[in-house]
C-alpha cells in the first residue's frame, strides 16, 4: 500500500500545476484519507521543492471530504501543518495553496494570519485570500478584509470578495451594503451580478434598477433570474420566467422607469 500511495503522490507532480491529471491524483489521495496520506502530505509541506509543498497543502486542504462528509479529516493535524506553512512560506505557489487550504479546513483561528495577506502585491494571493475568507464570514475581521477586497484592482478578487460578503455571509451591516452598492457599477459583470445577488439577499430595494438593467442585457445568467424572483418574494422555478417577464413584474412592483441608458426608481 505504501508504494501505491507514493506512486499517487508522484503523479501530483506531473505536467503543469493546473492540469487535470495531477489534480486527479490529489483527489485520489484526499479520498484515501489514511493517516499515511496525512503524514506524507505533511512531510511534503516541509520539502525544499516548492511544488511538493504546494501539493502537500492541496492534499491536506480537503482530506477525506466528500458530499456526505463535508468536514475535513484530521483537521487539527492538518491545520497545524498548514498554519505553520502559511506564516513561513515565501514562494507564491505553495503560499497560495496554503491559504486556500486554511479556508477549506475551516478552523477560525486562521482568520488573523490570513488577514496578514490582504495587501499582498500578488493578485493570485489576494484571490486565494478572498476564497478562503468566504469560509469565515461569521467573523468580523474576515468581513472587514473581504469588504476591502471588493475594491481590489483585480476583477477576480473583487468578484470573489463580493460573493463572500453578498452570498456567503449571513449577517448585515452598513459596510457590507455600501460595498455591494459600489460594485453595481463594476466594469466586470460577474462582480456586478454578485453585488446584485447580495443586495437582494438583504432585501435592499435600491438594487431594483441595477437588476432591471442586468435583465435587459443579452445572455442573462440564471443568477439574475433567481435574484429577481427572490426580490419579488416568489419561490417559482427560474425556468418558468423569462428576463422580459421579470422586468415587467419588477417595474410593476417597484415603479422603475427608463432614464437614458439606465433606470431609476420612482418615488
Amino acid at each position: 500500500m505504501a508504494n501505491e500511495i507514493e506512486a499517487v503522490f508522484a503523479r501530483t507532480l506531473l505536467g503543469d500545476y493546473d492540469d487535470e491529471a495531477p489534480w486527479t491524483a490529489v483527489r485520489e489521495l484526499q479520498q484515501l484519507a489514511t493517516r499515511e496520506v496525512l503524514e506524507r502530505a505533511a512531510e511534503w509541506c516541509g520539502s525544499p521543492d516548492p511544488l511538493k509543498r504546494a501539493r502537500g497543502a492541496d492534499v491536506l486542504a480537503q482530506l477525506g471530504r466528500t458530499p456526505d462528509h463535508p468536514a475535513t479529516k484530521y483537521p487539527k493535524e492538518s491545520y497545524e501543518v498548514i498554519f505553520t506553512m502559511t506564516i513561513t512560506e515565501k514562494d507564491l505557489r505553495p503560499l497560495c495553496s496554503a491559504i486556500h487550504a486554511l479556508g477549506h479546513i475551516g478552523d477560525p483561528r486562521a482568520v488573523p494570519v490570513l488577514s496578514l495577506y490582504q495587501n499582498h502585491p500578488d493578485a493570485e494571493i489576494r484571490f486565494a485570500l478572498a476564497c478562503a475568507l468566504g469560509n469565515f464570514t461569521e467573523h468580523t475581521r474576515a468581513i472587514d478584509v473581504l469588504v476591502q477586497l471588493t475594491r481590489d484592482e483585480d476583477e477576480d478578487v473583487r468578484d470573489w470578495a463580493t460573493f463572500g460578503i453578498g452570498s456567503l455571509a449571513k449577517g448585515d451591516s452598513p459596510a457590507i451594503r455600501d460595498a455591494l452598492m459600489e460594485r453595481l457599477d463594476d466594469p466586470f459583470e460577474d462582480a456586478q451580478h454578485e453585488a446584485i445577488a447580495g443586495l437582494v439577499r438583504l432585501k435592499d430595494a435600491r438594487v431594483a434598477p441595477a437588476l432591471l438593467s442586468a435583465l435587459k442585457r443579452p445572455d442573462v445568467p440564471e443568477i439574475m433570474i433567481e435574484a429577481a424572483l427572490e426580490l419579488l418574494g416568489l419561490s417559482e422555478s427560474p425556468a418558468k420566467w423569462t428576463p422580459g417577464k421579470c422586468v415587467a413584474e419588477l417595474r410593476r412592483r417597484y415603479g422603475c422607469v427608463k432614464q437614458g441608458s439606465g433606470v431609476r426608481s420612482q418615488g
